[in-house]
């Protein structure tokens, strides 16, 4: 052969590896295909497979999308349960046993305990929950708190603190009693004590363990546990004696209406009128109360799952009245083991926190470091007149008329009339 054949030959191969490696990296590469559409090819693909899970199966599941797990819950053996004369297992595998668990096709299966909770041998909502509890919840609820930090932040560059006009006078009239100032601080105490300890316990495992190692985060979620359980009593009790003290003061009027309209003289140099609470607070007022409300109700079932499931009536009754179907939903599940009672239970409480939380850091920052004298009706009790005539002139207006207050009225003449 020649040294020219030798080479064209050498040049021949040398393409056809080429090609096939390009054609090995193109399969290796290709993106898998898209699962099939019609039900009639997923059926055909199951056959070939036996009946097993397919690779559009898997695709659908890593990606959220609902798939028809049938190839499992039917396949369980005909008869899961072993005929006696047949050992161990007769016609039926362990795998045949246990998918037939999962699935509730053993009604008269039997276990050691007596307990609700260890009846429940398969849920298969722990991994959904835990997903969403280490991805959803803590991104988006820590971003809504830093957020709610970082908007405040900028804020108060921008606007600065809202000052007293005119300064203070020297003279104080009575905001708060001392009964209501010891429920506002109980509640408000519990509130912050049960915000960072449910915060440990969410994040601890992110952040915590890499700073202070395992068996320091051990013993603070140990605490904060006890901490959390216990301490949400005086929160339950505060949110019980705030609505019986100030409800009658939080009623929606037309006042709220000038409030909103004037941005609640935070915006512009215009002084709103207000009651004893202004729209703004009301919206406080009322978001403890509705949300204070449902994370309370939310953690007793966390704490007494047998006696006070929420969600398996909860979803009786949104069925029973429409709403999936008006949503596009499948009818949401109603038979919920007591494990998935307490993990849906879980995440609402969680949400529900996340946002109080949020509501909770803007109502520290106007009582604290957003305006001045503020902090004065929940610290002493006792408000500069000047401020009183500021923020809440008709409140201020029936303290001098009752002679509880001593600026005389005609300070009131230049702020916002009511009307």
């Amino acid at each position: 052969m020649t040294d020219r054949s030798k080479g064209r030959s050498r040049g021949v191969w040398g393409l056809l590896l080429i090609m096939a490696v390009l054609a090995g990296l193109s399969f290796m590469l290709a993106p898998p295909s898209a699962p099939p559409q019609d039900a009639l090819d997923l059926a055909a693909a199951r056959e070939a497979t036996g009946g097993a899970q397919t690779l559009e199966d898997i695709l659908r599941r890593q990606e959220g999308q609902k798939i028809d797990d049938s190839f499992r819950s039917s396949n369980t053996g005909g008869d899961a349960v072993p005929p006696r004369e047949m050992s161990p297992l007769g016609n039926a595998s362990d795998s045949d046993l246990w998918r037939a668990i999962r699935y509730d096709k053993l009604p008269d299966a039997r276990v050691s305990t007596n307990t609700e909770v260890g009846q429940v041998m398969i849920q298969d909502g722990g991994m959904p929950w835990l997903t969403f509890r280490a991805g959803p919840l803590r991104t988006y609820g820590g971003w809504l708190l830093l957020g709610t930090i970082g908007l405040l932040a900028v804020f108060f560059v921008l606007r600065g603190r809202v000052m007293i006009e005119g300064g203070k006078t020297g003279h104080t009239v009575e905001r708060f009693k001392l009964l209501e100032r010891v429920v506002h601080w109980m509640t408000a105490s519990s509130f912050v004590l049960l915000g960072f300890t449910g915060l440990f316990t969410l994040f601890g495992r992110k952040f915590l363990i890499p700073l202070m190692g395992h068996e320091a985060n051990s013993w603070l979620l140990t605490g904060s546990k006890y901490i959390h359980n216990n301490v949400s009593w005086a929160f339950m009790l505060g949110i019980v004696l705030m609505f019986v003290m100030w409800v009658w003061h939080n009623i929606p009027n037309k006042l709220d209406l000038i409030w909103f309209k004037q941005y609640g003289g935070i915006v512009g140099d215009n002084h709103p009128p207000a009651e004893k609470f202004n729209a703004g607070q009301k919206i406080i007022f009322w978001s403890v109360v509705l949300f204070g409300t449902s994370v309370s109700v939310s953690g007793l079932s966390l704490l007494f799952p047998m006696e006070l499931p929420l969600f398996a009536k909860s979803f009786l009754l949104a069925n029973d009245l429409g709403v999936p179907s008006l949503l596009g939903m499948d009818p949401l599940p109603v038979n919920l083991a007591p494990q998935e009672e307490m993990q849906l239970a879980q995440l609402w409480h969680a949400i529900i926190a996340f946002v109080m939380m949020a509501i909770i850091i803007a109502h520290i920052y106007i009582g604290s470091v957003g305006m001045e004298g503020a902090f004065d009706a929940m610290g002493s009790g006792q408000v500069d007149e000047n401020w009183a005539v500021q923020h809440h002139s008709i409140w201020y207006e029936k303290k001098v008329a009752a002679g509880e207050a001593s600026a005389p009225p005609e300070a009131l003449k230049s702020h916002t009339p009511a009307e």
